[in-house]
């Protein structure tokens, strides 16, 4: 039976051509999309993996870790199986670490009780952990076809511009929004046909088996490479024809960055042949980051008056974090990992042994969440993405990822 259309959905119908726009978007996007591995899957479990690993990070990102996670995790059955460590190990650079162990555990429910089975609709999805009304579209649709829009911020801004509406933050607003969308998406498997899917030349003439899949994956290209936040290139717009805006729309102003100054000690030791380096490991309590591992935090009145080893800038969310890291001794090939003390203006004293041991008891951490680590060992443990990102700047971790077998 035909689902009956709300009035939102018929007002928004009525604003746009839905033929005339998706037969010159679908054109563009079979000519112009990006080669993403994701892309190149039917298999609903990568799909999956791709679009939690999408939230609130960026494309390139994601493809760094995309295919190194599947060669870890090649099924779900072999992600429930995996222990939370390993896992967040495998995740380790993309941030935002509770996407990991929500995708952990919703493995294992699936693997459990529902026979390994992942759900085929937006509705089931939903009630998984982790997975909000987004990303269920975005499954639901690129995997098994299901005729729903996916509203992300580059479809909310595609469309808002293609009706000549401002941002607004309310219900009302973000339902128009949604409507619209719906309105413009092909509702089945096989209702796109070879003309809709035609444009000079012929590109992008096949058929389309899943139209609605393909459709919102166009719909979100779109905003990310031509429709974009400033500066817009409406010039190489497949649909600017239809577009009431052309150009930036009004927006709700942005929440101001916040800058927070922290520091860091970065302290090695040798073991022998071995080189080890002091982690502290959150506690598996923490509302951030539970369990992960960093470098230990330190006041910074701890620091007055040092030189840091590096300076570093680490932009989480609306907050710019500009960390600076102490090294308690000279290492090698990192030549500047040995800081001056201030001694007065103009002169400066080599670091000693008192002011490498008041660092380290600097650290408020408590001693049993401090852990000395080989080196070697780095690549294996959840390291925090700043953590990473400073051992890898300072050549401490050489091997940045896990070495996996052929």
């Amino acid at each position: 039976m035909k689902r009956s259309e709300s009035g939102d959905e018929v007002a928004a119908r009525n604003e746009i051509n839905p033929a005339a726009f998706r037969r010159r978007l679908l054109a563009w996007y079979r000519g112009n999309a990006r080669a993403l591995p994701w892309r190149e899957t039917s298999d609903p479990y990568k799909i999956w993996v791709a679009e939690v690993m999408l939230q609130q990070t960026r494309v390139a990102a994601v493809t760094e870790h995309y295919n190194e996670f599947l060669r870890r995790f090649p099924t779900l059955v072999s992600l429930a199986l995996a222990s939370e460590l390993e896992v967040l190990v495998a995740w380790s650079g993309l941030g935002y670490y509770s996407r990991a162990r929500l995708l952990h555990r919703a493995a294992q429910f699936i693997v459990t009780e529902r026979r390994g089975s992942l759900p085929a609709s937006a509705a089931e999805l939903r009630t998984l952990p982790g997975i909000g009304e987004y990303t269920a579209a975005a499954i639901a649709s690129i995997a098994f076809g299901e005729g729903v829009a996916v509203v992300d911020g580059n479809v909310e801004r595609v469309v808002l511009r293609l009706t000549g509406r401002s941002s607004e933050n309310t219900a009302a607003a973000r339902g128009l929004v949604r409507a619209q969308a719906q309105a413009l998406l092909p509702q089945a498997r096989g209702t796109v046909s070879r003309r809709e899917v035609q444009s000079g030349g012929g590109a992008g003439a096949q058929h389309c088996d899943n139209p609605a899949g393909e459709h919102n994956q166009a719909m979100m290209e779109l905003g990310a490479m031509v429709c974009l936040p400033r500066a817009p290139r409406c010039s190489e717009c497949p649909v600017n024809s239809l577009c009431r805006t052309r150009g930036e729309h009004p927006t709700l102003p942005r929440a101001a960055q916040r800058s927070q100054p922290v520091a860091c000690l970065l302290d090695l030791r040798k073991r022998g042949p071995a080189t080890e380096v002091l982690l502290e490991r959150r506690s598996a309590d923490a509302r951030v980051m539970p369990a992960m591992y960093e470098l230990p935090p330190l006041p910074l009145e701890a620091v007055e008056g040092l030189e840091p080893a590096l300076r570093i800038r680490h932009a989480i969310t609306n907050t710019n974090y500009y960390m600076q890291v102490f090294s308690s001794r000279r290492t090698a090939p990192a030549a500047s990992l040995a800081p001056a003390i201030s001694a007065g203006p103009g002169r400066a004293v080599k670091q000693t042994g008192a002011t490498v041991r008041a660092l380290r008891s600097a650290v408020p951490a408590e001693s049993r969440e401090l852990h000395w680590t080989r080196t070697t060992r780095l690549a294996g443990l959840p390291l925090t993405g700043l953590t990473r990102k400073i051992l890898q700047r300072l050549k401490v971790m050489e091997n940045p990822r896990i070495a996996l077998p052929e």
